[in-house]
């Protein structure tokens, strides 16, 4: 049996082999739509590249391996991947996920697949038990994040599978907070590992690409068929960058959790600071689950400054100079969102209020930069 390497090899050398035509060690970008056949279903392995292209199975690889699972699929977008995945679904199954969630999924399920006969209940899953009071004979999917976003709840993963196991029901984990280098849900015993590969895993903000990592063959064989005849595939150079981005994820996510933990407790410390979201805290809700089913904390931390109402905190943020004002997360740069008014706009104020997301909430996603700097920025702008 090969030895499996340890995160921080595999991340450069899990799956990859130097390219076969040349032995180049990057896989190249084969900027190819189509590829030549010696007769009609001959070939070398790759007919068209919404079906197979070889960068794209490079990351494909790549990403099977560091979240230790047998087969991965890359997609579009985030988003697409999670369509791909409720598209495993027929109408009348429910989906049971958790209460605070990224706005895009929210709108996905609310907006597009509930016309489709597809219900969804939205719980927190702070405590397993209230998932227990929702299932039923209906429910197909369990969707979690953790972290959540913005909130930063942890949701206990192995509880959530140890709940349903023996049952006709997937659990799948959006793991884009988190990344592959703190959390590996698979080895929980989840069915569905999703990324916004986006963020962390490419983290230099230059490409937009979803991930799908499963172990079951059969789900991996129906995630396949609907990856190539919806088509929702992510191109050649995404492919490309977002396996350059994996390569030095390890050490960029090391330096995202130490800049993390320092910002977090000088908020936790600052007067002007009247609460502080980071699961490193041991007064965190399930800050002991976090320590069990985490490597580290991460690099999102989200507070709300004291007696701050929506245009206090607007100013706060167009105050940052370093901390870029910004949609997304995961990236080297340090940024800076208002959820309630960019990524979580979409759910309605009476819902995302009841999570925990008020008009006066700050998310960062704190960078690699100098810590110094950064806590210099955040002073002058908190004032």
């Amino acid at each position: 049996m090969k030895k499996k390497l340890h995160f921080n090899t595999a991340t450069i050398h899990g799956g990859q082999s130097p390219d076969k035509a040349y032995g180049a060690v990057m896989p190249p970008i084969y900027q190819t739509s189509t590829y030549a056949q010696k007769s009609p279903g001959k070939h070398k392995g790759f007919e068209y590249s919404r079906t197979h292209n070889p960068t794209r199975e490079a990351l494909e690889k790549s990403l099977a391996n560091i979240e230790s699972g047998n087969f991965a699929f890359a997609f579009g977008s985030g988003l697409a991947a999670m369509d791909a995945v409720l598209k495993t679904l027929k109408p009348g199954d429910e989906i049971i996920s958790t209460d605070d969630l990224y706005g895009g999924s929210y709108r996905l399920f609310t907006k597009i697949f509930k016309d489709f006969g597809l219900n969804f209940q939205f719980v927190s899953m702070y405590d397993t038990k209230n998932i227990s009071n929702v299932l039923n004979d209906k429910t197909r999917l369990i969707w979690i994040e953790t972290p959540t976003n913005p909130m930063m709840n942890i949701i206990d993963i192995k509880s959530v599978v140890d709940l349903v196991k023996g049952r006709d029901i997937l659990v799948a984990v959006d793991n884009t907070f988190a990344s592959s280098y703190i959390q590996q849900p698979l080895k929980m015993g989840v069915d569905i590992v999703m990324h916004s590969a986006t963020k962390y895993l490419a983290g230099h903000s230059d490409v937009i690409l979803g991930a799908l990592i499963v172990n079951d063959k059969n789900l991996a064989e129906r995630l396949r068929f609907i990856q190539n005849a919806s088509g929702a595939v992510c191109g050649p150079m995404d492919s490309f960058l977002t396996l350059r981005g994996i390569k030095t994820l390890h050490v960029r996510m090391q330096r995202h959790c130490e800049n993390t933990a320092q910002i977090a407790n000088f908020l936790n410390e600052s007067p002007k600071i009247e609460k502080v979201f980071w699961p490193g805290f041991k007064f965190h809700p399930n800050h002991k689950i976090a320590k069990n089913q985490m490597k580290d904390f991460g690099g999102m931390v989200s507070f709300v400054t004291k007696g701050a109402d929506y245009k206090s905190a607007i100013k706060i943020v167009e105050r940052l100079k370093i901390f870029t004002l910004a949609e997304s997360l995961g990236g080297v740069e340090s940024l800076a969102g208002h959820p309630a008014s960019m990524t979580h706009a979409s759910i309605p104020k009476q819902i995302r209020e009841k999570s925990g997301v008020v008009d006066a909430l700050i998310r960062l996603s704190v960078g690699i930069e100098h810590i110094d700097d950064l806590i210099a920025d955040l002073k002058q702008a908190i004032g």
